[in-house]
């Protein structure tokens, strides 16, 4: 299973949405909270040009937006690499 990083801010309900999400999947992830960590804004910026969260990085695979937008590239990333 590929490296899964969710990128967040505190208050972030989609960001919830799609921790839940990954957690039903059971796949194992880390959270890096973009207010409190200056290091994974960073970060972030090197992988993508969006500022909005949730972003969800699989592998090399990066996902932005809604949970609902997210949600059929994150299972089809989860189960390729399942």
């Amino acid at each position: 299973m590929p490296e899964i990083t969710l990128y967040t801010t505190a208050d972030c309900a989609e960001s919830r949405a799609v921790q839940r999400l990954l957690g039903r999947c059971g796949a194992p992830f880390r959270i890096r909270n973009l207010q409190e960590d200056a290091g994974a804004l960073a970060e972030l910026r090197n992988l993508t040009e969006t500022r909005i969260t949730p972003v969800t990085v699989i592998g090399t695979q990066v996902f932005a937006g809604p949970v609902d937008q997210q949600r059929p590239g994150l299972l089809a990333a989860l189960q390729a690499g399942a």
